[in-house]
């Protein structure tokens, strides 16, 4: 496997209802068809979905440009990208 970039799916953040308790699978690499979370399109990647566990009922927004460094909810870093970058490979996540 190769090392990729992530796949910018969105340049919004994603609202969905979570239900407390449940786990739920966040695709990481922008690959997946049922956006914001994983569908296994990762397997040829080096990206991993990352597993969380919803805290409380309701709404939250993940992020859908996958450059957040506060995944899977967005921070706002969606903000540089415009619309014809969705589903080009974005620049990867910049952490300290």
């Amino acid at each position: 496997m190769t090392r990729s970039l992530p796949i910018i799916a969105g340049n919004r953040p994603l609202g969905v209802s979570l239900t407390e308790g449940e786990e739920y699978y966040f695709c990481t690499c922008g690959r997946s068809k049922n956006q914001p979370f994983c569908d296994g399109s990762h397997s040829t990647t080096t990206f991993v979905p990352q597993a969380f566990t919803a805290e409380k009922d309701g709404m939250a927004y993940l992020c859908s440009c996958k450059h957040s460094l506060n995944q899977p909810f967005c921070d706002g870093s969606h903000k540089p990208f415009a619309a014809e970058q969705i589903g080009t490979e974005g620049p990867g996540v910049e952490s300290d």
